[in-house]
């Protein structure tokens, strides 16, 4: 059986400040192009298994407040 290797390369934060911001999730939605946000009931939505789609483009951190989404290279 193996075990889901989400976020293997990649993590998302997203700041205490904005996690329930529903028209953030919105806005950050629409911009990722590989779907790693979704508007949840609680606000921001993180797809755990899109987190290594991710191509770096930094569209969401500069959608968002300054230094309220941080993209997190599990890597060096």
């Amino acid at each position: 059986m193996s075990e889901e290797l989400n976020g293997t390369f990649i993590d998302v934060e997203v700041g205490d400040s904005v996690a329930g911001d529903a028209a953030l999730a919105e806005k950050l939605a629409e911009v990722c192009p590989v779907d790693i946000f979704t508007v949840a009931e609680g606000g921001v939505g993180i797809v755990r298994e899109n987190l290594d789609e991710c191509v770096l483009c930094n569209l969401c951190v500069e959608a968002a407040p300054a230094g309220t989404i941080r993209i997190v290279k599990l890597y060096e």
